[in-house]
């Protein structure tokens, strides 16, 4: 799979053009599912696994990769699945990815191509049962199903992290503060949605959520239709990069370029830790980055928009 994978400069082109490049590989099946590129970084074959006591049953064992230890996840097994038999391992591949800050890699049955496709074709998953619950969006390539699968919800299963924002971090002052005001998070993942509402109900504000940028546009518009400053609605808006339909780039460049929503403050909020930069957030306008998922530096991130806004001086 050598090359495979261009520069990450190369793809910083596509921020604001609601696209992006899709991973595309099969399990152990013919269905073909897919990963976004951004949070790729590198595909292999499937190198020896070390076992590790105590492990979770989605992981077949950590790989020794350029000096570092990444634990390795059945994907297939993660979503329920049957696992890879342990005398096709070393036949499997695994794509190394960047999630949340931390780096993992995903046994996979085979690996595809490389697609550039349009968001507007990425469509959120029909409902139902088994595997569909672990999916975030679908789309049709050559008439055939792309499944793309909701990878947070998988880490929050196999590594879950803590959710709670610790004493202290938001004070009394802001808290009050809080409770007058209201937020909109936006975001694809069932998963994430849940975290982020969790931090900032902590914190003390109303919460507002919606599933993808589209949903979310369409929600701001209304709010504004009376004349009304959307800043009389909303304290901020958090949103996902990566989402169907409309993604937060060209969330925030429609939000920016409407002068009834220009002066909303909007963070975007990505498990994509590991290749953006401020460049790149400040090429659609938006006003902050944090990389997902750390409950206490969120909360303490909106705590100091909420003082901004309000004109508080408390700590300064």
């Amino acid at each position: 799979m050598a090359g495979i994978l261009d520069s990450v400069n190369q793809r910083t082109q596509m921020v604001g053009e609601n696209r992006l490049e899709l991973l595309l590989f099969r399990l152990q099946g013919s269905q073909i599912y897919g990963i976004n590129v951004f949070k790729v970084k590198e595909v292999l074959q499937c190198p020896k696994l070390t076992m590790m006591p105590q492990r979770h049953p989605v992981v077949r064992g950590v790989a020794h990769i350029r000096g570092g230890t990444i634990p390795i996840m059945d994907m297939g097994m993660a979503i329920g699945m049957a696992p890879v038999p342990d005398d096709k391992i070393e036949q499997s591949f695994i794509i190394i990815t960047e999630y949340n800050r931390k780096t993992q890699g995903f046994l996979v049955g085979g690996v595809e191509r490389i697609v550039n496709m349009n968001w507007g074709e990425i469509h959120p998953p029909p409902k139902g049962a088994g595997k569909d619950n672990y999916l975030t969006a679908v789309t049709r390539l050559d008439d055939k199903l792309v499944e793309i699968i909701d990878v947070e919800k998988i880490l929050s299963e196999v590594a879950p992290s803590d959710e709670t924002v610790s004493a202290g971090v938001v004070d009394e002052e802001v808290a009050q503060e809080a409770a007058k005001l209201k937020v909109l998070i936006v975001d694809d993942s069932a998963v994430a949605r849940r975290q982020i509402i969790h931090c900032m109900e902590a914190v003390g504000l109303e919460v507002e959520s919606k599933n993808n940028g589209a949903q979310a546009l369409e929600y701001l518009k209304s709010l504004v239709e009376d004349g009304s400053n959307i800043e009389d609605h909303l304290v901020l808006m958090i949103s996902d990069v990566e989402m169907p339909e409309m993604d937060g780039y060209t969330l925030t460049t429609q939000c920016k370029q409407d002068p009834r929503l220009q002066n909303l403050y909007i963070m975007l909020h990505t498990s994509l830790s590991g290749v953006f930069n401020k460049a790149m957030v400040q090429k659609v306008g938006a006003d902050d980055f944090m990389a997902k998922f750390s409950p206490d530096e969120l909360a303490a991130r909106v705590a100091e928009v909420i003082k901004e806004r309000t004109g508080q001086t408390v700590g300064k």
